[in-house]
This record gives C-alpha cells, sequence and structure tokens, in this order.
C-alpha cells in the first residue's frame, strides 16, 4: 500500500507540472499566442511537395512554427486541389497563393481571404526556347508558337500581350509533357525557372534560352500566404506567428542546412529527387525570388501597396478585372514590412 500511495503522489505531482491550469503565472502578453497551447493550423500548398515550398517545410522540420505555439499541418497541393475552395470552406486556416491573380480573383468574387504574405518577390514564371542568337529579349518570341497552359492564358499572358504586343494565335495547349517542345525548335514554352529549364536540359542534352518575366518587368507577388478574413481578425497572433515562423524558415532553407526541409519534402513527395530540390534551391538563390524588391529593405514577405497598384493596372487595362475593383481588398499588409509602414 505504501508504495501504491507513492505512485499516486509521484503521479499527482507530473500531472500537476503538465496541467496547463499551472500557467497562468506564464499568460502570453497581449497580441501573443499561448506557446503552451499548440494551435492546429493546416496548411494547404498549390501543388504537391517540391523545393519551391522549401521555407514552410523547413519551418515544420525544425520546430520554428512550434516555437510559436503552431501545429503546422501541411496539407499537399495536386491537380485535384483547390486552394482558395478550401480556405473558404473553412477546411484548412491558411494557404498558399501561386500567383497575385489568385488574390485579386478573391476580390473579385467578395471571397473574404487576403495575401498576408508574399515569399517570393519574383514570380518564378519564364518562358524557355532552344538556343538561338536571334533570341535576345521576350520581345524576340513575337510570332512563335507558344506551349501554354489554361491558367496561364488569363494570368501572365495578359502581360505579355500587353507589354509586347504577343497574339492569342501563338497560343498552344500546354499538357506539361515536354515532348512537343523538344520536337520543334521554333516553339516556346512556359515554366518556372526552378523547375522546366533543369529537367529539358536533362532531357534534351541542350541548355534553353529562360526569359524570366519578372526581370522583364512582370510585377506579380508569387507563394503567398493566404488567411481568411474571419481569422485575421479573429486571431491575428497566429497569423503572425506563422508569417514570422515562416520567414525564418525561408532564410534557414536557403543559406542555412536544409536537410531538415529536404527530408521532409522528400517523404511528402518521393517522385521529388535529391538532385532537383539542390538545382532549385540554387535557382531560387541566383535569381533573387524570396531575398529581392522590398524584401531586401523591409524583410521577407514583404508587399506594397505600390506593387499591387501596378499589378492591377496591367491586368484590369487588359480587362481582366473591371477597373472599378477595391483591389486593396486582395491583400493585408499587417502582418509584414511594407514601405507604408510609419
Amino acid at each position: 500500500m505504501r508504495a501504491l500511495r507513492r505512485l499516486a503522489v509521484l503521479l499527482a505531482s507530473v500531472l500537476c507540472a503538465c496541467s496547463p491550469g499551472d500557467n497562468s503565472d506564464r499568460a502570453p502578453a497581449p497580441g501573443q499566442l499561448d506557446t503552451t497551447r499548440l494551435a492546429t493550423v493546416r496548411f494547404a500548398t498549390d501543388w504537391r511537395a517540391q523545393a519551391e515550398q522549401g521555407g514552410f517545410y523547413q519551418a515544420v522540420a525544425t520546430g520554428e512554427y512550434r516555437k510559436r505555439g503552431l501545429d503546422v499541418q501541411i496539407v499537399q497541393g495536386g491537380p485535384g486541389v483547390n486552394v482558395p475552395q478550401l480556405l473558404a470552406s473553412g477546411a484548412v486556416e491558411l494557404g498558399m497563393g501561386s500567383n497575385s491573380f489568385i488574390a485579386l480573383n478573391l476580390a473579385q468574387e467578395e471571397i473574404p481571404v487576403k495575401a498576408v504574405a508574399a515569399f517570393f518577390q519574383k514570380d518564378p514564371q519564364v518562358l524557355i526556347a532552344h538556343p538561338d542568337p536571334g533570341l535576345r529579349s521576350l520581345a524576340d518570341l513575337k510570332g512563335r508558337p507558344i506551349l501554354l497552359a489554361d491558367a496561364s492564358v488569363t494570368a501572365f499572358w495578359v502581360w505579355l500581350k500587353a507589354k509586347y504586343g504577343f497574339s492569342d494565335d501563338q497560343v498552344r495547349k500546354y499538357n506539361f509533357n515536354p515532348a512537343p517542345f523538344l520536337a520543334d525548335k521554333r516553339v516556346v514554352q512556359q515554366g518556372y525557372v526552378t523547375s522546366e529549364p533543369y529537367t529539358l536540359e536533362k532531357q534534351g542534352g541542350v541548355a534553353p534560352r529562360v526569359f524570366l518575366l519578372a526581370d522583364e518587368g512582370y510585377p506579380g507577388y508569387a507563394n503567398m500566404v493566404l488567411a481568411p478574413d474571419r481569422l485575421i481578425a479573429g486571431n491575428p497572433a497566429l497569423v503572425k506567428a506563422f508569417v514570422e515562423a515562416s520567414a525564418q524558415g525561408w532564410r534557414d532553407y536557403l543559406h542555412g542546412d536544409p536537410s531538415a526541409g529536404d527530408a521532409l519534402i522528400l517523404k511528402h513527395n518521393p517522385e521529388m529527387t535529391q538532385d532537383l530540390l539542390d538545382q532549385a534551391r540554387e535557382k531560387m538563390r541566383r535569381y533573387g525570388l524570396v531575398e529581392s524588391g522590398e524584401a531586401e529593405t523591409y524583410g521577407l514577405g514583404a508587399m506594397s501597396d505600390a506593387r499591387w497598384k501596378q499589378f492591377f493596372e496591367v491586368a484590369s487595362s487588359q480587362g481582366v478585372y473591371p477597373k472599378s475593383l477595391d483591389f486593396s481588398r486582395a491583400y493585408t499588409l499587417q502582418f509584414v514590412g511594407h514601405p507604408e509602414a510609419p
């Protein structure tokens, strides 16, 4: 009996030490999350696990989210995953926005979801051509057949038509198959600077000519974090913690030891390979996808009213959106550094 009483005392002391009720003397400051109770956050990505999501995977793998009171569960994207729909229905708390059109589409459709951070200052979208001394700029692609996915025709293609006078009769359907490009040296195809050029070089044996649209003036953000208005208003500390942890995850993934993030990516997506991850990370650094533009001055994830206005004016001038649309409903600068901050 004496042994049982000692065991009971020991169990009681352990339970008291672990009880949330005994942490009242460590209550979080106003606007801060209670890190003694992890908040579950489901974060939906826009595609299968890859290096372009590396900062988020790194923050999970190294515990950056947990340090800030978040239990982040990444919901892997794919061809059948609609991130805005998941957010609007409440199936996930946060999601990834591939490009600025997604946030503006939400504003136009009056869906209460906003961009709260942009971790790619440059959209990684590229046009890829065969090596040709006559191709010196994007303007030289006018008249050539261009392989585009359906979503791209109503996205960056709008900007290309406005700036370079490209025409819709150049468009050919892109089914994410490199064979049509490799078979015809006049054909141009879309891609991500971090992915398709490397794959085409391995398969075709020739380094393709790559035009990064962002370096030609394309003003869109990419790799954005999207949050429902109800979460922004009801739990801003959670959103802030997620953005801050993600920023640290991106710093570590690009300049620290990325092995933890890579291991988690490879676990989630067995079709991914280490060489693809390594070259993509090098491209993100080389082209300044994450660390350029406003992020250089205001920190990772930065956005600005001026940049959103510039993007909206390009899209609305081509009839994608009515010029009366209040584009500011597409985003908030509440959680990131920005030029308009006092």
